[in-house]
């Protein structure tokens, strides 16, 4: 286990498994929320984007964390092992809220500089919308890219 995906719905609990998970392996992690904001809650550029995942997933060793089902395609090839956070939608809005109210106004050390916690109803859109939406795209992806892959989920 050299190259570990972290993926699944948000408010799930994939930062803080992947922290016990560097923790253990002594793998780096690499936070794809920290690498993809701006000071100020900015996103990069999708051709951005795209040269810095493929950089990173070109890495030896790593625990990358973060769902970004729009870079898949780069990082499962790379990838030796898959975790996937397959959680219920209303536990991980629950979880969400509960970490904004615990952390607001705060930079988690698994966020970019310059993007405090904030009560984001877009962003609890995106989790509600998840399970019908993005989980599709990762059950796809796994099925074109991931298929050397024998993912470990959580449910």
């Amino acid at each position: 286990m050299q190259r570990v995906l972290v993926i699944g719905i948000s408010g799930a609990g994939k930062s803080t498994f992947s922290r016990t998970l560097a923790g253990r392996t002594g793998l780096p992690i690499v936070y794809l929320d920290k690498e993809f904001w701006r000071p100020g809650w900015v996103q990069t550029a999708r051709p951005d984007w795209r040269a810095r995942v493929e950089e990173l997933a070109a890495g030896e060793r790593w625990i990358m964390d973060g769902n970004y089902d729009s870079s898949l395609d780069l990082r499962l090839p790379r990838a030796d092992t898959v975790v996937w956070f397959d959680y219920p939608t209303l536990k991980c809005v629950q979880r969400a809220l509960w970490r904004a109210a615990a952390t607001y106004g705060q930079v988690r050390a698994d966020m970019a500089p310059g993007c405090p916690e904030r009560f984001d109803l877009e962003f609890l859109r995106y989790i509600w919308t998840f399970n019908r939406k993005q989980r599709p795209r990762v059950v796809t992806a796994l099925a074109q890219f991931g298929r050397h892959l024998d993912p470990v989920v959580f449910r």
